[in-house]
């Protein structure tokens, strides 16, 4: 190597000085998900990247997705694979299937963080998130569908978390709730991450998924918008910037920013390294979300 590559990796360093700085000692949560989970060499360098986080100072704390390999189990146990409006027919096989995936996902994630030197926890949805029963609204006639075992989340119980995180361990979460009854229930990822980042009052809350952050062209990526505050949020939905799936995440965002949480992220997981680049250069890869009074 020569000294030129030698200079330019301690340039890097130095550019990221000030952010570890500021950010050291902060709660960071990170929900994982979508095709940035499909390539296994990229989750576990995404993982080893967490890892690093969490020895420079941060306070990581991870919730995944499945989607696909839920899917992809309910297919090979000929189960059908439903969505109404968005959300996954969840039955009696289907939810059983849902928790078992999650559990072998979140081992997995587990073991490729211990492979890179961290100590992670594993906890399931079902040990600290409780939840209620929830329907599908028909977006044209407001009627209210039965899609099975989804549900809502109506608490959080931070003390898990908060317990493994004090051990030294990074919590790694699935989202999945409890009801009132002991019926597991199948909650979207999103929504959870929003609703521990609240509970939490994290300092960021980052969403690694399989798109480069807010698009005005959606079939456009140089049209990327870097930072967003809440008050602009209306407009661009009106616009339609901000339409089908993205709104419930975004709903949730705006959300979590109204219960404290300084900054929501959101980034492509497809890219190697992003979760750093976003947090520790000056030019980030994402789009960034703010309360009107953040700076």
């Amino acid at each position: 190597m020569n000294h030129l590559s030698l200079i330019e990796k301690a340039d890097i360093l130095n550019e990221a000085l000030p952010y570890i700085q500021k950010f050291r000692g902060s709660t960071l949560l990170i929900k994982f998900g979508g095709s940035s989970m499909e390539d296994p060499e990229l989750v576990r360098n995404t993982m080893r990247d967490i890892v690093l986080l969490e020895c420079i100072g941060f306070r990581p704390i991870v919730v995944h997705g499945g989607g696909k390999a839920i899917s992809a189990e309910l297919k090979r146990q000929n189960i059908p694979v439903q969505f109404v409006n968005g959300l996954r027919r969840t039955c009696d096989r289907t939810i059983r299937i849902v928790d078992q995936v999650l559990r072998e996902i979140n081992a997995s994630l587990v073991g490729m963080g211990a492979d890179a030197g961290g100590k992670l926890a594993g906890i399931s949805g079902t040990d600290f998130l409780k939840a209620e029963r929830t329907w599908s609204i028909d977006p044209v006639t407001g009627e209210k569908q039965d899609v099975g075992f989804v549900g809502n989340v109506v608490d959080v119980d931070t003390a898990p978390i908060l317990k493994a995180m004090e051990q030294g361990c990074i919590p790694v979460l699935t989202p999945v709730g409890t009801g009132a009854d002991g019926q597991i229930y199948n909650i979207n990822a999103d929504t959870v991450a929003c609703r521990i980042a609240a509970a939490l009052k994290t300092r960021k809350l980052v969403f690694l998924s399989d798109v480069p952050g807010i698009l005005r062209d959606p079939s456009d990526e140089s049209t990327l918008i870097p930072t967003i505050r809440t008050p602009e949020i209306p407009r661009l939905i009106a616009e339609k910037v901000i339409s089908g799936g993205m709104l419930p995440k975004i709903e949730s965002c705006v959300r979590a920013l109204e219960s404290g949480i300084n900054k929501v992220h959101m980034i492509d997981g497809r890219i190697r390294h992003t979760l750093l680049l976003e947090i520790f250069t000056d030019r980030g890869v994402g789009t960034q979300i703010l309360r009107p009074d953040s700076i």
